[in-house]
């Protein structure tokens, strides 16, 4: 079987270079990774210890950033390495701060593995929530360095569980430990005979709780608000905006929209602006303008939604009209803010449970939207509960990154 991946994998890095030629994200894909190894050259030195953090992508590095801060913080003379799969996380957090390189992970083959590894030569690796490479993972295990899974999440479905996954279930055998999120993930593994591993919860907590001990203030955020009633749109699609515009056209000039999308090319904030009949500015344009008198901020810009949704009285998060589902609804919940979202949300656990707990209102079209929003608005104590319940979910859930280096530091 192991043969067999490894063919498939040669076969497909051939045929991601022709599809790059024809799509920029691809050709982000394949371009980035040509420079890895003579980076990894440059920046790590045979002397150097080192610390291996590996992300699918932007969500999965957010997640583990505060096992990297700790890391970093316990381990002060170590090199952190950070590797993304995506260009979505690499090309958005390429120059963070926390890490000395960080580069495309190479595709998983058996060379890339075993230059990679003998370029980091890493004491200790960590992969966020999933992603399982069978080859990195051998190499890995070959030269005894320990290996993590942090904040996992395994699903019933996964090959891991069925009769044909032997082959997958080998490369669970290279984890020394695993910290997963809830009790069903720690009983699959068990049911397959993994018992080294704790639910340790999930680090994302961690990371917005931390939000909260920052300077999250935005003047021109402040000016546009305007001391108004605010609703914040964050990562909205286009499924999401086409209701959304509905209900912000026939809304009251009292109650003011920051929409901050997924996608920010300029063709499509200029459509998004164009159907919106309210008074409307984007970021781009901010500078000496009288902010309070615009009903409606787009965000042509990244990187700041986070500190945004602190001026938030109602949040919507969006996503949920595609698939697999919506995005990350801790960061508003963390501030008091009750939060909408589309129907797809079921593969999300904190969603999950804060629509259980009525703290999120999911909704499906739009007279459930028109209505989501009206009871928030109109219904101050509504407002104010389901807040309530929302941060208080996010405060009795952290501690995921202490139970993890308590483990690590035995």
């Amino acid at each position: 079987m192991l043969f067999l991946y490894n063919i498939i994998t040669l076969l497909a890095a051939q045929l991601l270079k022709i599809v790059a030629l024809f799509s920029p994200k691809m050709k982000l894909f394949v371009d980035g990774r040509k420079s890895t190894f003579q980076t990894l050259a440059n920046k790590i030195q045979t002397s150097d210890k080192t610390i291996w953090f590996h992300a699918a992508s932007l969500g999965e590095y957010e997640q583990g950033l505060p096992v990297i801060e700790a890391i970093k913080e316990q381990f002060p003379t170590h090199k952190i390495v950070v590797t993304f799969f995506s260009p979505s996380g690499y090309e958005v957090r390429k120059n963070n701060a926390i890490a000395d390189v960080t580069v495309y992970l190479p595709l998983d083959t058996i060379s890339n593995a075993k230059q990679f590894v003998e370029l980091v030569h890493p004491e200790m690796a960590f992969f966020i929530k999933y992603e399982y490479w069978p080859n990195y993972l051998n190499e890995l295990k070959k030269q005894q360095i320990k290996t993590y899974l942090i904040s996992g999440i395994l699903r019933e479905n996964q090959a891991f569980f069925k009769w044909y996954g032997g082959f997958y279930r080998n490369a669970l055998k290279t984890f020394d430990y695993f910290f997963v999120q809830n009790e069903s993930s720690r009983n699959l593994l068990q049911s397959i005979g993994f018992n080294n591993v704790k639910v340790s919860g999930d680090t994302r907590f961690d990371r917005v709780v931390s939000i909260l001990e920052r300077d999250n203030s935005l003047d021109f955020i402040e000016q546009f608000k305007n001391n108004k009633i605010t609703i914040v749109i964050g990562s909205s699609w286009p499924k999401d905006e086409s209701l959304l515009v509905k209900y912000i056209n026939q809304s009251s000039d009292e109650v003011k929209f920051i929409i901050a999308p997924h996608n920010i090319k300029s063709e499509q904030i200029q459509e998004l602006k164009n159907v919106i009949t309210k008074k409307t500015i984007l970021f781009s344009e901010k500078d000496n303008v009288d902010l309070s008198n615009s009903n409606v901020f787009i965000i042509d810009t990244i990187g700041i939604l986070t500190k945004i949704y602190s001026y938030a009285d109602i949040a919507y998060v969006g996503g949920g009209f595609g698939n697999p589902g919506v995005h990350n609804i801790l960061e508003p919940a963390t501030f008091g803010v009750p939060v909408v979202i589309g129907p797809n949300y079921s593969h999300f656990a904190e969603a999950t449970a804060l629509v259980n707990m009525e703290g999120c209102i999911s909704i499906q079209n739009q007279t459930q939207l028109n209505e989501a929003f009206d009871l928030l608005l109109h219904n101050e104590d509504e407002r104010l509960e389901k807040g309530h319940i929302c941060s208080t979910f996010v405060q009795m859930n952290k501690g995921a990154t202490k139970t993890i280096m308590n483990h690590i530091s035995d």
